[in-house]
């Protein structure tokens, strides 16, 4: 299968093993930012090829995880009203939020439908005209242009009982965030690859140049990883941070101009909470004044009541990349995959789902 399978070849890979191995001399830490990154080095066991001088750490690029509790009380609050269909993603269905979960709030009589896509939900309330039909738009700059795409089409076709929860945040921002916490010493990030698709390369260059930390853009089969390392590892080893796209069939330094006019149409910069960091300031995405009633946060009265986290449970300090599931008392005793207490056992992209299906990253490599 091409773009597939020569980006899964044993030969290519042990090729760039070699040079990395060779090359890397100073101990360094690199963060794959991506969720899907993280599910891609622990599936084809890259940790324990890499030499033990790379430490590799996990980010919170993962949509569901760092949801905050506070959005997802809204959502939650929004399926209680009457006359509500709540439409969204399947992980988020199943995410606690401070008193229960969408899953829950279905179970008690709210109307909650999973959906593959933001036009699944506009075609929902196309057969509903007596029902409000409320998306919860969650994700990074890969899934907001669809989800900006079906309030055009509402727009255009004039369905007015179409509304969507922009719960969208944007990576750059998030990325200086960590960066001035200050919590851990990064040497290079990996930067996530379906995002650099929309956005381009150019958005990361402040992490080189004010941060003096090296980046690389990386697809998600494993040659795609082993070459963002091996730019990071002769980046670092050069003194020469830089932004390189090792994900040249996906992405252009430019992004994807039609994507982005989308995005640019609909929504606008706004502030954006996110689990385990707080509100961070010009990262999120906010519904136009011009398409403001396509907005669920300005079109209903939401009492989401008061907030809390799920007790014992460290998910924001694993997407702060301070801790690893394996610190949390909850993992694989109280918190699984089918008893989830936080996000990051939810999403099939979440820290603590991927070290429960494949391990801590130290055992024997899954693929070779």
């Amino acid at each position: 299968m091409k773009y597939v399978n020569e980006y899964r070849d044993p030969e290519l890979a042990k090729k760039l093993l070699e040079r990395i191995h060779q090359r890397s001399r100073k101990h360094v830490r690199l963060m794959e930012f991506c969720g899907g990154h993280t599910v891609a080095v622990f599936k084809h066991g890259l940790r324990q090829l890499l030499p033990p001088n790379i430490e590799m750490l996990s980010g919170p690029g993962c949509p569901v995880c760092v949801t905050a509790s506070a959005d997802l009380d809204k959502a939650i609050a929004l399926g209680k009203l009457p006359g509500i269909i709540v439409s969204s993603f399947g992980d988020m269905v199943r995410v606690p939020g401070s008193q229960a979960s969408l899953q829950q709030a279905r179970a008690e009589g709210a109307d909650v439908r999973i959906v593959y896509s933001a036009q699944d939900a506009l075609e929902i309330a196309q057969e509903n005209p007596d029902k409000s039909v409320v998306f919860i738009g969650i994700g990074f700059e890969t899934t907001a242009p669809t989800i900006a795409a079906s309030i055009l089409r509402a727009e255009q076709e004039k369905i007015t009982n179409y509304y969507v929860l922009s719960l969208h945040k944007v990576c750059p921002p998030i990325m200086k965030a960590i960066l001035d916490l200050g919590e851990v010493r990064l040497d290079g990030i990996i930067c996530p690859g379906h995002v650099s698709a929309i956005i381009g390369s150019l958005p990361y260059r402040f992490i080189a140049d004010d941060y003096g930390i090296a980046c690389a853009i990386s697809g998600f089969e494993p040659v795609d990883i082993l070459l963002a390392v091996e730019m990071l590892v002769e980046q670092i080893e050069s003194g020469q941070p830089k932004v390189e796209i090792a994900y040249r069939r996906g992405v252009k330094p430019e992004g994807n101009p039609a994507a982005l006019k989308l995005l640019d149409t609909v929504f606008e910069i706004g502030d954006a909470d996110w689990r385990g960091i707080g509100v961070v300031p010009a990262s999120g995405l906010s519904i136009r004044k011009n398409f403001e009633k396509y907005d669920a946060a300005k079109s209903f009265e939401i009492d989401a009541g008061p907030t809390r986290e799920p007790k014992g449970c460290i998910c924001g300090g694993i997407l702060r990349g301070v801790s690893t599931p394996l610190e949390c008392k909850l993992f694989r005793e109280t918190c699984t995959p089918e008893h989830p207490v936080g996000p990051c056992m939810v999403s099939s992209e979440g820290s603590c789902a991927t070290y429960y299906e494949y391990g801590t990253g130290v055992e024997k490599p899954a693929w070779t």
